[in-house]
């Protein structure tokens, strides 16, 4: 069996606390009303991107399958829910016996996507979708931050390999859903072996300052990890001094030194003089790896630099200044009556502060200029035109209740590769600006 198989360590037997109380107050009155069982459809978009941003991308939607496939209301749950009176003994019974019987459309994992975009869609009754709010908002709007900044710290980046290492700067169960979407968004490996384990993503690391703070030198301290390691090692060269440290490594090590890692200080200027040491000592076959509090700024201002590899933790785990898309998950579309045929019709949120919202099914399509780069964001209710046809973007993720659409990870990760590179060039700024893609609405 795969490891990732297992969905251990990290997943809990149940999902269906990962939400809201008025979840489950909004489906008790329902179905004390009768109108729990009428067919509804619900959309998650964001109505903006993250100032400055100018694509989103979309990651965790194979989280959110687990988390639909896991939404289940054990013995345990429901004596916490009758406990503390949250709902009554009808609501309770119906709760035994919940499994999401509904299907799920929407974006493949690793797309890119817009303001307005239907980024996924939730069709069944009332009472078994509007459950699923709070765990879908939850893990999209976290793991779509962190592909975001991942892209645009990839694109910074160019061909060089980005490390994830942000495990020590979140949760320790948000730190391996960011190295999944970090993942996704472009990065090659990641310091946290849960992530390893759970998604069989590449795991690196050697050692930290306090592996050359324990040894009586820092040759001693080299000595030793090459010893165990070998000479393929990445030795850290800045705990006392940089230059006598790069000297003793390639002592020790020889010419062929993996890599050495920088972790403080200037690092345009210290890539350079490290350089040019380790060519001078004929380790022009050594790596430079920096790390120390980058960003996709801090990483493309290193691009004419020659480093070898960046490692990224604490803004890459916190979406570089937006840990969250704004996402929200809407009732667009529901029927008068119970029924699996009832016929839908078009709901919408009116209010003031631009809280508004289109209703009705839509669909989503991407349109091309004559050369194939994107152009539109195209959205719809009604049919797809047919020069739209081959463009639409929404794929089946769910039916009757069953996935029917897990997919490896790497996947998700060649997909976004491809989705953005689709885009208009501007798309790939860093600089601030407005969505590289108008959305227009049919």
């Amino acid at each position: 069996m795969n490891a990732a198989d297992l969905r251990l360590p990290v997943d809990v037997p149940s999902t269906a606390l990962f939400t809201d109380r008025y979840e489950l107050t909004m489906l008790q009155a329902a179905l004390r009303s009768g109108t729990a069982d009428r067919r509804s459809v619900f959309e998650v978009f964001t109505r903006r991107l993250p100032e400055g941003r100018r694509y989103g991308v979309v990651a965790g939607t194979g989280r959110v399958l687990d988390a639909v496939e896991n939404f289940r209301f054990d013995s345990g749950v429901l004596d916490f829910l009758a406990a503390q009176r949250i709902v009554d003994e009808p609501t309770l019974a119906w709760l035994a016996d919940y499994r999401f019987r509904g299907d799920i459309w929407g974006y493949p994992e690793g797309e890119v996507y817009f303001p307005g975009s239907p980024i996924l869609r939730v069709e069944g009754t009332f009472a078994e979708a509007v459950l699923l709010e709070t765990v879908i908002l939850s893990i999209l709007n976290h793991d779509s931050a962190v592909a975001a900044a991942a892209s645009r710290m990839a694109v910074a980046a160019g061909d060089r390999p980005l490390i994830e290492m942000g495990a020590r700067r979140t949760h320790e169960l948000a730190a391996v859903a960011a190295s999944r979407a970090a993942y996704v968004g472009g990065f090659t490996s990641t310091s946290d072996l849960a992530a390893g384990f759970r998604y069989s993503i590449p795991t690196v690391g050697t050692s930290a300052h306090a592996f050359t703070l324990l040894h009586d030198s820092e040759r001693d301290a080299f000595t030793a990890q090459v010893d165990s390691l070998g000479g393929g090692t990445t030795l850290l060269v800045d705990t006392y001094d940089v230059t006598e440290a790069v000297r003793t490594a390639v002592e020790i090590a020889g010419p062929e030194l993996g890599a050495v890692r920088i972790d403080s200080g200037d690092l345009l200027l210290l890539a350079h003089r490290v350089r040019q040491q380790l060519d001078d000592l004929g380790a022009a076959k050594t790596k430079i790896v920096v790390t120390s509090d980058l960003d996709e700024y801090a990483i493309a201002s290193l691009a004419a630099a020659p480093v070898d590899a960046y490692g990224v933790g604490t803004q890459l785990v916190t979406g570089s200044g937006h840990p969250t898309c704004s996402m929200v998950y809407k009732l667009v579309a529901r029927a008068d009556e119970a029924g699996p045929d009832a016929p839908l019709r078009a709901v919408a949120k009116k209010s003031m502060g631009g809280k508004t919202s289109i209703g009705g099914r839509k669909w989503a399509a991407r349109r091309p200029d004559a050369d194939g780069v994107a152009e539109a964001e195209v959205v719809g209710t009604g049919p797809v035109p047919a020069e739209l046809a081959d463009h639409r973007l929404i794929t089946e993720l769910v039916r009757g209740g069953e996935v029917v659409a897990r997919e490896p990870l790497d996947a998700a990760r060649d997909r976004h590769a491809a989705a953005r590179a689709g885009l208009p060039l501007s798309a790939t700024q860093l600089s601030r600006g407005e969505p590289v893609l108008p959305t227009e609405y049919l």
